[in-house]
């Protein structure tokens, strides 16, 4: 069986995309983690999986799947490159497109210039949704790593996100303090990690160890979740301009139990097809 795929990304974010709508495909941790591989596979830092749609008010649904072989709810970039993916192969023409998540529903919306606007919902505060092992909402928490106190914000886009206040990020410890983070046990589900740098009260640089992939060129729901970070900490105002190492996201979040809207582009980088 000849299996067909595309190599995508958003902001050097980047993803095998398989259409499971006309094509029948299994998915194993495996098999995943063989074609994750950058040195004998295809590589990429998550696997998205188009599939139809579970009833009648949804354009699709989709799966995706971290380098590691772990399935995943949410993913941002992943999200821009599925409208233009759905788009480029005439599964639709619609520029609103709506998906289904392993998190919930979001809307996708294709502007001009390939942009795409995401519709990432309204952002999770409560512990028990992130899920957090605290007992009461705070705007930041702290956790204790190797005998060192860390302060941060927690925030559920759909998956769970630590957001860390950087003063200079190229010197933030992200390789070594992400990976703690990330397998701390207040995070039952583990987490990915933001070092933000705020710039002023409308730029910022983010950088993002994500669980079961480590840190990418970029992180779509780690940006939503830092904007809403800096914004509830009064440190940042709505839109954001974060700037990250693939390129710039603007997120918009209107506070008031509203959500949260990420603008930004995605690229086809090859077509491929694999004999399974």
């Amino acid at each position: 069986m000849l299996l067909h795929f595309t190599k995508m990304h958003g902001l050097g974010n980047d993803f095998m995309v398989i259409d499971s709508v006309t094509q029948n495909i299994t998915i194993t941790s495996d098999r995943v983690r063989k074609w994750s591989d950058r040195h004998t596979g295809i590589g990429f830092d998550q696997l998205l999986i188009i599939a139809p749609p579970s009833h009648p008010d949804i354009d699709f649904s989709y799966r995706i799947f971290n380098a590691d072989g772990s399935e995943v709810e949410q993913c941002g970039n992943g999200a821009r490159c599925f409208a233009k993916f759905v788009r480029d192969k005439r599964l639709t023409s619609k520029k609103h497109i709506i998906v289904e998540t392993a998190s919930g529903i979001i809307e996708l919306h294709v502007l001009t210039n390939n942009q795409i606007r995401v519709n990432m919902g309204k952002p999770r505060l409560q512990p028990t949704e992130i899920p957090l092992k605290v007992q009461q909402q705070a705007t930041s928490y702290t956790l204790f790593v190797e005998q060192q106190s860390i302060e941060f914000s927690a925030v559920s886009m759909g998956n769970p996100h630590a957001v860390l206040r950087a003063e200079n990020l190229e010197l933030a410890p992200v390789t070594t303090l992400g990976p703690k983070i990330e397998h701390h046990p207040l995070f039952p589900n583990k987490v990915n990690v933001g070092f933000l740098e705020v710039l002023d009260r409308h730029h910022a640089k983010l950088r993002v160890w994500e669980r079961g992939a480590g840190e990418t060129q970029a992180c779509g729901t780690g940006a939503c979740a830092a904007a809403v970070t800096a914004i509830q900490n009064n440190w940042m105002d709505s839109p954001i301009n974060i700037k990250l190492a693939g390129g710039t996201l603007t997120i918009e979040w209107d506070k008031n139990d509203s959500p949260v809207f990420m603008t930004g582009n995605a690229v086809t980088v090859y077509e491929g097809k694999i004999q399974l």
